[in-house]
């Protein structure tokens, strides 16, 4: 028993888990010394901070969803790299509307519009303003074509002023 102690015991994950995310290529930070790595002491002025998309957000939510023994959502957290918390608000926005809650949202500034659409839909505006103003003249005309018929009051013609 004290044996067992004093030596050291291997950690062994499932094959599903695991401590750390998986990285492409090796350690980030890391030198490589006869054939080893070891890793850079030294530490980024701005961490790099992780984006997730809508999509991995999903399945992560829809996978914890799935899990029902014990300590399967732990062991998706650690497979995943996750926290906790995380899951705890993307199952807040999944719930809210998996569209609406984690659709992609493009940061930073947003696109200023082409002065050449802004001026189209000025002159559409202009063009409609003036179609009903052209309509509302020509029924009064025809209504004041009409009085002058009932009151037999000869409507002038511009061309026949000229004349």
């Amino acid at each position: 028993m004290i044996e067992d102690m004093k030596t050291p015991k291997k950690k062994e994950f499932l094959a599903t888990e695991r401590a750390e995310p998986q990285r492409s290529g090796g350690e980030a930070n890391a030198v490589a010394k006869n054939g080893e790595l070891i890793p850079d002491p030294e530490v980024l002025a701005q961490p790099k901070r992780r984006r997730f998309t809508a999509a991995y957000k999903v399945r992560i939510v829809e996978e914890a969803q799935k899990c029902t023994d014990s300590g399967q959502i732990g062991a998706l957290l650690r497979r995943e790299g996750l926290y906790s918390s995380s899951l705890t608000s993307w199952r807040r926005q999944y719930k809210n509307g998996a569209l609406k809650g984690l659709k992609e949202e493009n940061r930073g500034r947003k696109r200023k519009a082409d002065p050449r659409d802004l001026e189209l839909e000025q002159l559409r505006r202009e063009n409609e303003r003036l179609t009903k103003n052209l309509s509302q003249a020509e029924l009064i005309i025809d209504i004041q074509k009409k009085v002058s018929a009932i009151l037999n009051v000869p409507i002038s013609q511009p061309n026949e002023e000229n004349s």
